[in-house]
C-alpha cells in the first residue's frame, strides 16, 4: 500500500549523476583524459598510479614549456602570432631600406642656369671697365730652317718664355709670372714635312711626341694637317692698371711726354716736360709725378692702353720678332687728339697699390671746351711726331692734305 512518506527520489549512480566532462580543447586532450579518468575511478584523493602520475606531471611540463595552457592553446598561439609579427616587421623593414638605398643611387643633381649681368659687372666691379688684367703673350716654336718645315723643341720654346718674362722684370716692367700652357694651332703641311709627322709607326714614335713643336695627321680627305704646340706665357702687372685723362684746353700745343720701346715689346714714358712749361698738357695731368715716382722705384712707366686700345706685346713669330704695337702710328694718333683738343685716356702697368689709389680720377678741374662741329687746320701745320724718318708721310698718304707729318727736333722729342 502507498505510503505516507514519499520515498526518497533514486539517486543515480555517481558517474551519471555528475556533470558531462566538457569537451576536450583543441591541443590540450592527452591531460584532458588523464583527470577524466581519474574522475570515473573516484580515486582523486587516493594516490594515482605512478605512471599516470609520471604521465601527468610531463604533460603539465611539456605545456608549461611550450607556452599552453591546460585550458587551450591561445597562450601558445599569441606567442607564435608574435613572432612571426616580429619577423614580417623585420623583412618589411629590410625591404624598404632596400628601396630607400636604391632611391639614393639613383637620385641625379639636375643642372640649372642663373642668369648674370655680365655688361653691369664689367663695368662696375673691373678696374678697367670691360677688360680683363690677365695679359698673355703667345710665343711660336722657332723655325730651324728658312722653309718652316723643322722647329725647336717645346723645351726651347718655354725656355725663350721664361728668358722675355725674365728680361721684362730686369728692364723694369712691372709685371709678375700667373701661368703658362701649350696652345695647339692647326696648318696644312706638305713635303718631307708629312712624311716625317704624319707617318707614327710605333708607339716609340708617340712617346717622341712629347717634346716635339710639331706633329701632324691625315684627315678624312686625306689632307696632311699639322699642330704647332706653341706656348701662352700668362702675366698680369705686379699692382693693376692705373687710369690718367689728359684733358687740352685752347692753347696747348703739345701733351709733354715722349714714349719709346724696350726690346721685349713694351712702350713707356721716357720723358715728361717740367714743371712750368707753357702750352703742355702733361703739367696738369699728375704724369710728372707718376714718371718721378717710377724713377724712385727703378721702374719703367709702361702704357698698356691708349684710349681703351692695348698696345702691349701679344706674340712671337717663328723667327722669334716680338709683334708689338708701333711707335710711329702711336705717336701720330697722340698728336692728332692733341690738336683735335680731344681728352685722350691713358692706363699704365703699375708696381704699388696705395700709388695707383692716390692717383687723380679727373686731372682737370675746368671742363674741357667742347669739340668744334668742323675741324680745319692749315696745309701748313706741322705736327710733331716721334720716331720718324725724314722722308715723313706726307707722300705715303696724300688723301688728306690738312696734315704734313715730319720729323722736327723737339726737347726730348716730346708729343
Amino acid at each position: 500500500m502507498p505510503s505516507d512518506h514519499p520515498e526518497p527520489p533514486s539517486l543515480a549512480p555517481l558517474e551519471l549523476q555528475a556533470d558531462p566532462a566538457p569537451p576536450p580543447a583543441k591541443g590540450g586532450g592527452r591531460m584532458h583524459r588523464l583527470l577524466r579518468s581519474a574522475f570515473k575511478r573516484g580515486d582523486s584523493a587516493s594516490a594515482s598510479s605512478g605512471d599516470e602520475a609520471d604521465q601527468l606531471s610531463r604533460s603539465s611540463s611539456s605545456a608549461a614549456n611550450s607556452g599552453r595552457t591546460p585550458s587551450g592553446g591561445r597562450a601558445g598561439r599569441r606567442g607564435g602570432d608574435g613572432d612571426r609579427s616580429s619577423r614580417e616587421s623585420f623583412e618589411l623593414d629590410g625591404s624598404k631600406n632596400s628601396k630607400l638605398l636604391s632611391a639614393l643611387r639613383d637620385a641625379k643633381i639636375s643642372h640649372a642656369y642663373e642668369p648674370f649681368p655680365w655688361e653691369k659687372k664689367m663695368r662696375e666691379l673691373l678696374p678697367v671697365p670691360e677688360a680683363s688684367c690677365f695679359l698673355s703673350l703667345l710665343l711660336l716654336p722657332k723655325a730651324t730652317d728658312g722653309s718652316n718645315t723643322r722647329y725647336n723643341s717645346l723645351e726651347d720654346t718655354l725656355a725663350r718664355a721664361d728668358a722675355w718674362l725674365l728680361s721684362s722684370q730686369a728692364s723694369g716692367v712691372p709685371v709678375v709670372f700667373m701661368n703658362v700652357q701649350t696652345e695647339a694651332l692647326l696648318t696644312k703641311i706638305s713635303g718631307e714635312t708629312a712624311v716625317s709627322t704624319v707617318n707614327m709607326a710605333s708607339l716609340s714614335d708617340l712617346a717622341g711626341m712629347a717634346n716635339a713643336s710639331l706633329y701632324g695627321f691625315e684627315d678624312y680627305h686625306g689632307v696632311d694637317i699639322g699642330v704647332v704646340r706653341a706656348v701662352r706665357l700668362w702675366y698680369t702687372p705686379a699692382a693693376g692698371e692705373a687710369a690718367l685723362e689728359l684733358h687740352l684746353r685752347q692753347g696747348d700745343t703739345r701733351l709733354g711726354f715722349a714714349i719709346s720701346r724696350t726690346e721685349e715689346g713694351f712702350i713707356y714714358v721716357s720723358s715728361v716736360a717740367e714743371e712750368g712749361t707753357p702750352g703742355v698738357a702733361s703739367a696738369r695731368s699728375g704724369l710728372l709725378e707718376l714718371h718721378r715716382a717710377a724713377r724712385r722705384a727703378s721702374k719703367l712707366l709702361v702704357l698698356s692702353r691708349v684710349g681703351g686700345e692695348k698696345v702691349l706685346p701679344w706674340m712671337v713669330s717663328t723667327a722669334g720678332n716680338v709683334k708689338c704695337f708701333d711707335t710711329v702710328s702711336l705717336s701720330q694718333k697722340l698728336s692728332l687728339h692733341c690738336h683735335a683738343l680731344r681728352p685722350i685716356t691713358l692706363h699704365f702697368l703699375m708696381w704699388d697699390r696705395d700709388l695707383a689709389a692716390a692717383l687723380p680720377k679727373d686731372a682737370d678741374v675746368d671742363k674741357p671746351p667742347p669739340a668744334p662741329p668742323v675741324l680745319l687746320l692749315p696745309s701748313g701745320l706741322d705736327v710733331a711726331v716721334d720716331d720718324l724718318d725724314g722722308s715723313g708721310l706726307a707722300s705715303k698718304d696724300s688723301r688728306d692734305s690738312s696734315f704734313t707729318f715730319q720729323n722736327i727736333d723737339l726737347p726730348d722729342s716730346w708729343l
